[in-house]
């Protein structure tokens, strides 16, 4: 499918989005944790829209699930998900949430302290696990991979990076999942941790829940290993609810690709927001403005 008709698809497939008579100016953006990448690139990105004229109010957040709640429910215009998160908004739940871009690659962390014994998903049976907070992506990817390695019911904490990262420190747990971009800047400069390889995965997410889960790899050295760690990607996704403007949805796409290089999106692929590698959201479909954009940069 070429290009120009997927955009044009994209476009139909939103059809239903409404178009106000007059532009809002106000604009509500679901985040994520203090200090995690989405609050700190929600920060950023708040600042370059502020720049263009919208009043917007940033509203930390659990992240992906929360926000796309937020955004269903009217309490928020504008956020950031997980594909897999919001695949699951569109296609299980049909929640009215569409997307502007994709915008870079997430890794799915399995953090253990550097001498522990776990070197799989299975041996995390009868341990304690730590997949993330409540209302998080990283709980739905990490409650997905423990499913498929058959020790779902050994979850014992959902703690956000911040607490995982202590518990593990302080022995109170054996292992926490993690999805951000890498390296994360909490992680990198811990020491003393292992990331387990999570590859054997990708292809068995991938049968369930289709292509939302992607081969990635850790390279080598980024926390201290002497070699890379296979694992699951997934990208994440700014999303916005389904009644924002057409005029609104194309501004604030144009604003996130021309203040790209001062947004300082994580490093990995799709990091500096690449328009081609943006327009793949799935079947979360593109906003008719976001689409517009999209087709305007093409020609």
């Amino acid at each position: 499918m070429s290009r120009r008709v997927f955009l044009a698809l994209a476009a139909l497939g939103a059809a239903g989005c409404s178009v106000t008579a007059s532009e809002q100016r106000s604009l509500r953006l679901a985040t994520g944790l203090a200090g995690g990448p989405y609050g700190a690139l929600g920060d950023r990105f708040a600042a370059e829209l502020r720049r263009d004229g919208f009043t917007v109010e940033v509203i930390e957040t659990a992240a992906s699930v929360q926000n796309l709640t937020m955004l269903t429910d009217g309490r928020a215009d504008l956020g950031f998900s997980l594909a897999d998160s919001a695949d699951d908004a569109v296609r299980v739940r049909h929640q009215p949430v569409v997307a502007l871009a994709r915008m870079y690659m997430n890794y799915v962390h399995l953090v253990v302290r550097a001498d522990s014994d776990i070197f799989a998903p299975k041996d995390l049976a009868w341990r304690q696990v730590s997949i993330g907070a409540d209302g998080s992506g990283t709980a739905v990817t990490a409650e997905r991979v423990l499913d498929a390695a058959g020790v779902r019911n050994h979850i014992t904490a959902r703690l956000g990076l911040d607490g995982s990262i202590k518990a593990l420190v302080d022995g109170v747990i054996d292992a926490f999942f993690w999805s951000g971009g890498v390296p994360t800047p909490a992680l990198a400069s811990l020491g003393g941790i292992r990331i387990v390889s999570l590859e054997p995965f990708v292809p068995m997410l991938r049968r369930t829940y289709g292509p939302v889960y992607e081969h990635a790899t850790i390279p080598a050295g980024v926390y201290g290993g002497s070699k890379p760690v296979p694992t699951v990607g997934t990208p994440s996704y700014l999303v916005c609810r389904q009644a924002l403007s057409d005029d609104v949805a194309y501004t604030v796409t144009d604003t996130l690709f021309s203040a790209r290089d001062r947004l300082q999106a994580p490093s990995a692929p799709g990091g500096l927001l690449d328009k081609r590698y943006a327009i793949g959201t799935g079947v979360v479909p593109l906003h008719p403005g976001a689409a517009r954009y999209y087709r305007s940069v093409y020609g």
